[in-house]
């Protein structure tokens, strides 16, 4: 937590890495692109950040195949983009795409979809709209919750 900065060398060797192994064009770069783009927002350089989204976003466009797993990850990140710069109302649009693409790929009660519930809710806080904030909020600690009661019935005998 807080630390962007450090993370920046290790996503730009792993976005490296991974354009030798798969190629400059490959759904699997999406995950680097996105490490980046989350470093680049939390150091306040929105502009770099967007640059990599844009990447990662031309590469899901032009892979028809893509799993909602990469989807789902692209929207959210681009939800926080949007929110980092201001722009609410984009922000809420992606972040819609993320839970209905976590949903659709984990199932709705999927700890994937909880954090799409978790971002949408700050966003909302921003905007002063706390009954729908709270109720985000809400969602998302139960789903949280209820992944936490079905990983202890599992651990337990």
């Amino acid at each position: 937590d807080g630390e962007h900065k450090k993370a920046l060398p290790a996503a730009l060797h792993a976005l490296r890495f991974s354009t030798k192994v798969y190629g400059s064009s490959s759904v699997q770069l999406v995950p680097a692109y996105l490490l980046l783009a989350e470093a680049c927002i939390g150091v306040g350089n929105l502009q770099q950040a967007s640059n990599y989204l844009s990447q990662a976003q031309w590469i899901v466009l032009r892979t028809p195949d893509c799993s909602g797993a990469f989807q789902h990850r692209l929207h959210r990140s681009l939800g926080l983009l949007c929110a980092a710069g201001g722009n609410f109302d984009q922000a809420l649009y992606h972040l819609a795409n993320d839970i209905y693409l976590a949903s659709s790929t984990f199932g709705v009660k999927s700890v994937e979809a909880s954090g799409g519930y978790f971002h949408m809710a700050n966003v909302f806080f921003h905007q002063n709209k706390m009954d729908i904030a709270n109720s985000l909020y809400a969602e998302q600690k139960s789903l949280r919750s209820l992944r936490t009661r079905k990983w202890k019935s599992v651990k337990t005998p």
